[in-house]
């Protein structure tokens, strides 16, 4: 759980409703999730389950299917696997206090030859989604000349998928409940009832293997990111 510290030390369990660190639910590799979180900014957290945890990137804008929208992600601390069913409200007083929406989910599966921890370390991560509205191959590219030391750009490849006319506003609505984050935030019951994910779910969606070895992300020299 080594890799969890950062995440359970930011957080106080008995005010939050997030899932602690310690909790161990059975889930499988290769998941996605795209959480819109109207903290002190809004932004998009990017999400992809490796070796146990889920690796985090903050995404100001959001990620597009438009190829020529290069979006900027800010790698934050590892979430656990639970996390990917979080929707709800974090109260006033707790780090990224705000309302999260489950904005899409789904499966990824690697592209290239490298495992996921390979890829990291290299700083360029390959990958197909397969989500209800993320769909295709994109790219994390991690900046070499960043100050900050966590900067990537999420990256749309051209393929089938690719929508040059993308607009992320038309695509609200959560992926769990069917709810914005107003209904989220005034508690309003779900639109649909949330149904746990499975790759015959997704067209085109198949299971891979991914590392049990955690990455080791290289020394920030950043300013605090969005909270994610």
């Amino acid at each position: 759980m080594a890799r969890l510290e950062e995440y359970g030390r930011k957080r106080q369990f008995k005010r939050t409703p997030e899932p602690p660190p310690d909790r161990r639910t059975a889930r499988e590799e290769n998941t996605f999730v795209v959480q819109k979180h109207a903290a002190r900014r809004l932004h998009y957290d990017f999400r992809l389950a490796v070796g146990g945890a889920l690796k985090s990137w903050a995404v100001p804008k959001g990620p597009s299917l438009n190829p020529g929208d290069k979006r900027l992600a800010v790698q934050t601390e590892d979430h656990p696997m639970d996390y990917a069913d979080f929707e709800g409200k974090i109260p006033e007083g707790n780090y990224g206090a705000g309302t999260v929406m489950v904005w899409d989910r789904g499966r990824f599966n690697l592209e290239g030859n490298l495992d996921a921890e390979g890829q990291l370390a290299r700083g360029e991560v390959k990958f197909s989604l397969q989500g209800e509205k993320l769909r295709g191959s994109f790219a994390l590219v991690k900046l070499k000349r960043s100050e900050k030391g966590n900067e990537w750009l999420l990256i749309k490849h051209k393929d089938d998928a690719a929508d040059a006319r993308w607009n992320i506003e038309e695509h609200d609505g959560s992926a769990l409940t069917g709810r914005t984050l107003e209904e989220i935030a005034a508690e309003l019951p779900p639109k649909k009832q949330a149904e746990p994910l499975r790759p015959s779910e997704l067209q085109g969606a198949k299971k891979s293997a991914m590392p049990s070895r955690p990455f080791s992300r290289a020394r920030s020299n950043s300013s605090r990111p969005c909270p994610a």
